[in-house]
Parts: structure tokens; C-alpha cells; sequence
């Protein structure tokens, strides 16, 4: 029988303990650990949440890594064509955790209607597209489709449609520099929207339109084979800078590859800064939850002083005492880490059902609502770490008994 382990059971269960002076102490110390907890959650599954949905929206437009031919164009326009007939594709075979690989091409235009006009950046894509990651932001309408003869379908953002006064079903001139050559007549296309997308990154919403690849071709005078640039998909974003290197020595020399973290590099070096607060919140919180405890421990010593007195006398050691009274602190950790994480994990499931908390200025963070992501795993590596930082931190004050004396205890009122 674990000693220590049966009296701290006892003291827990004792009729006692729930009139002592030390009950609204421990209530105070239970509710300061599960708002701690719940705090915690909350920090980690909106942060991580909104980091997810950022990097996204970023590999939606562009992939998580983009092969593409080495030249001295900063621009997003394609001009110098690369060979679809790569090893590479359609399948990367070579790398494992490439997930898909698609070719597009992009040229700048503008949009002219009768009252407005507005540059933009048709983006070029095939049969190969992986309309899968656009289906969210779909919000009417429906995906072109460009799997037969050359149409005239294109996707576009409701930001450019609002701009432009223009709705589902409407059609626009859009016209095109040849060769780059302002003199020259520019090319001139009929387009018909079909669908509209909002995703909320207005940096690629009031750039970008999704034609079809041929026109960008024909424009350009490639041929079938020639496209602006491929894009590729991982399965594993944490493993973007390795797959980019392992596809970069994959690929022909004529060749680049970039990955996106490199592209947009402001965007991640500001979505990095979620993790550093993440984790001042999470010790802001243990702190605040571990001093709290304390306080609860220190009362609960002096109000069994008499008992760990009585427990000397018998023999009982300093240690075998200590351990009494960290098994009923931990139970108490338990209690208020039961109730944090019931409160913590509805409020962020309803949050992701619901989406009731919005951005009161969603275009700073490029999404409208609150996004959560609840990893178990984490959230159950969070307990535990809470549990040992705040029994670490209740060793220090505990060390108090050993200087508890047998006779002056047992006298003690």
C-alpha cells in the first residue's frame, strides 16, 4: 500500500476539507488552473489555426514550392516558356511527399468595362488543376471547367467583381501587351465569369483571374508543351525547406526552385511570430496557475500542521510527508485541468462549427473569422506539461515541512 498516497485520499475525501478555511483557498487555486488551461488552449488552437489557414491560402495560389526557369523576371509574369516535358512530371516520383504537381502560366492584363477598368493577373491552368484547395473559397457559381475545346470560362475574386460592378454570369474585354511591347496592338479577349471566389488574402483577390492555360499559350505564341512555371504540392508543409532542396538537386540545371516560405517571406517571418506568443502566454499562464497552487499548498500545510507533527513523531520522514501533500495537490491540479479543458475545447469546438468571433478587421489577417485547429496530441502534451511544471514548482515551498518541529507542531492551534 503507498502510504502517503492513502492519507492524501483521505484528506481529499474528509468531510473537513469541505468547511476548512483552506476550501474557498483551494476553489480560488482549482478555478486560477482552469482559466489558465483554457487560456492556454485557446492561444495554441487560435494561433496554430490561424498560421494554418494563412499558409493556406498562400500555397493556393502559388503551391508550396514552384520550378520554374532561371532568369532575371521578379515579376509574376511568365515570360521565358519551360518544356512540359519534364521527368518530373506528371508524376514526381523521385521525391517522396510530393502530393501533386500541376503547370500553369500567368500574363498581366487589364480589365475594361464601360465605366471602369482594373489590372489584373491571369493565371493560366489546365486539366491538371487542383481545383480542390479553391472549394472553400467558392462562394458562387462554380469551377470553370477546361477540360474540353478552349473556353472562355474564368474564376474571379468578388473584390475584383465588386470593383468592377460585374456578377455571375457577366462577361468583360480584357486586353493583353504583346510581347511586352506597348506599341504594338494588344491582344483582346472575351471572358465570361462563371464562378466567384473569396478568399479573403486581398493581395492575390485583386490580382488574380483563373483562365484557361491555352489562351495565355496562344497569346504568347507557345506551343501545347510550353508553360510558365509548374507548381508542386507536399503533403507535409513542416517538411517544405528539405523537399525544396531534394526537388531543386531533382530538377535540370535550367531550372529553379523556390519555395514559397522564400517567396513571401514577410508573410512567414509575421506568422512566426505566433509561436513566440503562443508560448509567452502558455508561461504567463503556468506562473499565474503555479503561484496560485502555491498559495493553496502553503495554507494547506498550515492548516494540517498539527498531523504533520503527529507523522514525525510515528517516524514518518520529511519526503514521505512532502509526497502527502503533492498527491493532494496534484489532485487538485487534476480538477482544475478536468474543468479547463471541458470549458477550453467547447468553446473551440463551437468557435469551429459556429465561427461566432470574426476579425473586426479581417484584412489584417487575411481571413474574416477566428480559425481554430485542435491537435489532441498537443493538447494532451500541454496537460502533462502543466501537471510536472506545477509540481516542480510546489517542491520549493513544500520543503517548508522539514523544518516543521514534532513537539511545537503537535502544540501548534
Amino acid at each position: 500500500m503507498n502510504l502517503e498516497l492513502f492519507i492524501a485520499k483521505r484528506l481529499i475525501t474528509g468531510k473537513e476539507h469541505k468547511i476548512s478555511i483552506s476550501a474557498p483557498i483551494i476553489k480560488i487555486a482549482i478555478a486560477a488552473i482552469a482559466i489558465g488551461i483554457v487560456m492556454m488552449l485557446i492561444a495554441i488552437a487560435t494561433g496554430v489555426g490561424l498560421k494554418y489557414k494563412i499558409r493556406e491560402k498562400v500555397s493556393a495560389f502559388n503551391g508550396h514550392i514552384q520550378i520554374s526557369n532561371y532568369d532575371n523576371n521578379t515579376s509574376e509574369v511568365s515570360v521565358i516558356p519551360v518544356s512540359l516535358e519534364q521527368d518530373f512530371y506528371p508524376k514526381f516520383n523521385d521525391v517522396d511527399g510530393v502530393r501533386h504537381i500541376q503547370a500553369v502560366a500567368t500574363k498581366g492584363g487589364i480589365i475594361r468595362t464601360e465605366e471602369t477598368f482594373e489590372g489584373m493577373l491571369a493565371k493560366g491552368v489546365g486539366t491538371d488543376y487542383d481545383w480542390n484547395v479553391f472549394e472553400e473559397y467558392l462562394v458562387e457559381g462554380r469551377i470553370p471547367d477546361y477540360t474540353g475545346r478552349l473556353n472562355d470560362e474564368v474564376l474571379i475574386s468578388r473584390l475584383m467583381a465588386n470593383r468592377l460592378q460585374m456578377k455571375l454570369g457577366d462577361t468583360f474585354f480584357s486586353f493583353f501587351l504583346k510581347d511586352g511591347d506597348a506599341s504594338r496592338v494588344p491582344n483582346n479577349r472575351r471572358f465570361e465569369i462563371v464562378g466567384i471566389y473569396d478568399s479573403g488574402f486581398e493581395e492575390f483577390d485583386a490580382t488574380y483571374v483563373f483562365v484557361d492555360i491555352r489562351h495565355i499559350q496562344r497569346m504568347n505564341k507557345w506551343t501545347e508543351n510550353q508553360i510558365g512555371n509548374f507548381e508542386v504540392f507536399l503533403d507535409d508543409f513542416d517538411h517544405l525547406e528539405e523537399k525544396s532542396n531534394e526537388i531543386y538537386g531533382k530538377t535540370p540545371s535550367n531550372l529553379d526552385a523556390i519555395n514559397i516560405k522564400s517567396k513571401y517571406f514577410r508573410i512567414f517571418e509575421w506568422i512566426g511570430l505566433f509561436d513566440f506568443n503562443i508560448a509567452l502566454i502558455i508561461g504567463i499562464m503556468i506562473i499565474v496557475g503555479g503561484i496560485n497552487m502555491i498559495t493553496a499548498l502553503l495554507v494547506l500545510i498550515l492548516e494540517r500542521t498539527q498531523m504533520i507533527g503527529v507523522l514525525k513523531a510515528l517516524g514518518s520522514e520529511n519526503w514521505s510527508i512532502r509526497k502527502v501533500f503533492l498527491y493532494n495537490a496534484a489532485y487538485l491540479i487534476g480538477i482544475g485541468l478536468l474543468w479547463g479543458n471541458g470549458l477550453g475545447l467547447g468553446l473551440l469546438y463551437l468557435q469551429d462549427k459556429y465561427r461566432w468571433f470574426k476579425f473586426p478587421n479581417p484584412e489584417e489577417y487575411y481571413i474574416e473569422y477566428i480559425p481554430v485547429h485542435i491537435d489532441i496530441p498537443s493538447v494532451i502534451l500541454l496537460n502533462l506539461g502543466v501537471m510536472l511544471l506545477c509540481l516542480l514548482m510546489l517542491l520549493v515551498p513544500s520543503y517548508i515541512i522539514t523544518k516543521i518541529s514534532p513537539v511545537k507542531a503537535i502544540k501548534f492551534e
